[in-house]
């Protein structure tokens, strides 16, 4: 989710530090023992041994079960992992699984195993909608997702007190009206925190593009639409009404990063902004008092939420499908989805597995972000040529609300590289 939405931090060798990524398919001590291969991302935001801990329990339990198979798995960092995956691929040793951030270009390359040809029925069938669409080339689904998340408005409710905001904003007026109060009435530097900065601006923005019923950066038909009159209007919209007026806070927007606005956040500097389940615990141990609501529109609800995911793959370099279709049926069960999610703050992606969670009481903080998943819209994570958008988009949409900036000339340049970039993916 490429997002992303988590601090990660340096590598942790699991089982091992020493996972030989050699395209065979098959080692150890019996020829009739096949060993896997994975190379899996840390989501451990404290630096600790979560990520390691959660694969060693589940792959001890899944060779219990399967004496015949043998699954390896290389942790790596956020920063790192995609790059690490790229390469081995491009070297012709193609781990059997990868969980990444981006699965398209694979998929495209015809590197992948898909969908129904690793998983049972029933295991693909309980994959949440929207993300089954996220994961699908040419109406074939390929990219498993693995861990999802979505947005709501997070505010500080002291600050609201203490400023005299009775309501928690449904729309922009609302939320305007909030930020002047909370700038005039307290001494917070961020009445509401507007992370433009290269870390994640693409999800900051399309929230607000979704918020004014724009179809985001692609149109029904998956051609990117990104200067439209829609996007140019939700960008004019922030940069008159919040930046100029100086109700985002001291520094460009375009400057700002995500995990930097999370931290304020924490420290009682930000009114308000858009926020991941992450946050939740972050501000209570930092003893913020934190109301969520979903993410305001123009004049109310939005078009839909917006979600984000990372995926799981296998690849086909070490013809090892039937193993890894045991393997990946064995992590979709219910427990181990439920245990992944649970320990990072995520959400499960398969139906039965959320609504276990939404029913479970120790998880009513998540509740609501749950129920905007099953209707939620997803970048347009299914295109070659996203990564190489989703990187511009990150380094200049900050440019569109600067000081005597011209959004719609910005989204012009932004639309342009895509036109290239998607030229260039389909020769």
């Amino acid at each position: 989710m490429q997002r992303h939405f988590l601090k990660l931090t340096a590598a942790a060798a699991a089982l091992g530090t020493a996972v030989a990524l050699t395209g065979c398919g098959a080692s150890g001590g019996s020829s009739d023992k096949v060993t896997l291969t994975l190379v899996a991302a840390d989501y451990d935001v404290n630096g600790g041994q979560s990520s390691k801990n959660y694969w060693t329990g589940l792959i001890e339990e899944f060779e219990s079960q399967n004496a015949d198979i043998e699954v390896e798995v290389q942790i790596e960092p956020w920063t790192d992992v995609d790059r690490k995956v790229a390469e081995l691929v491009k070297e012709g040793k193609a781990p059997d699984m990868a969980q990444i951030g981006a699965y398209a270009d694979y998929a495209a390359a015809d590197k992948l195993y898909s969908a129904d040809q690793l998983l049972s029925v029933p295991v693909q069938s309980n994959f949440l909608g929207p993300l089954v669409s996220a994961g699908e080339q040419r109406r074939v689904q390929y990219g498993l997702p693995f861990a999802a998340s979505t947005r709501l408005l997070f505010y500080n409710k002291e600050l609201f007190a203490r400023a005299g905001v009775e309501k928690a904003p449904e729309t922009w007026a609302d939320l305007r009206q909030a930020a002047e109060l909370l700038k005039d009435q307290t001494d917070v530097t961020h009445p509401y925190a507007l992370p433009l900065g290269p870390e994640e601006a693409q999800i900051e923005t399309m929230m607000w593009l979704l918020g004014g019923d724009s179809a985001g950066y692609v149109d029904p038909s998956g051609n990117y639409s990104i200067d439209t009159a829609d996007n140019t209007a939700v960008l004019d919209w922030i940069k008159k009404n919040l930046v100029d007026t100086e109700l985002t806070g001291p520094g460009a927007p375009g400057e700002l990063n995500r995990k930097e606005a999370f931290a304020a956040f924490t420290k009682g500097e930000v009114g308000m902004l858009n926020g991941h389940p992450s946050l939740m615990k972050q501000a209570e141990k930092a003893g913020i008092e934190l109301g969520k609501v979903p993410v305001p529109g123009r004049d109310g609800k939005t078009k839909a939420p917006l979600g984000v995911a990372d995926w799981i793959m296998g690849f086909k370099e070490n013809g090892n499908k039937d193993e890894i279709g045991d393997f990946l049926n064995f992590l979709f069960s219910d427990k181990n989805v439920l245990a992944f999610a649970s320990q990072n703050d995520l959400l499960p992606v398969t139906v039965s597995a959320s609504e276990a969670m939404e029913t479970d009481p120790q998880h009513k903080d998540l509740r609501e972000f749950l129920q905007e998943l099953p209707s939620a819209q997803l970048p347009p994570v299914d295109k070659t040529s996203w990564a190489s958008v989703s990187d511009d988009i990150k380094r200049n949409i900050g440019k569109a609300v600067a000081p005597g900036a011209s959004p719609a000339k910005v989204l012009e340049g932004i639309a342009q590289n895509a036109t290239t970039a998607e030229a260039r993916e389909e020769e």
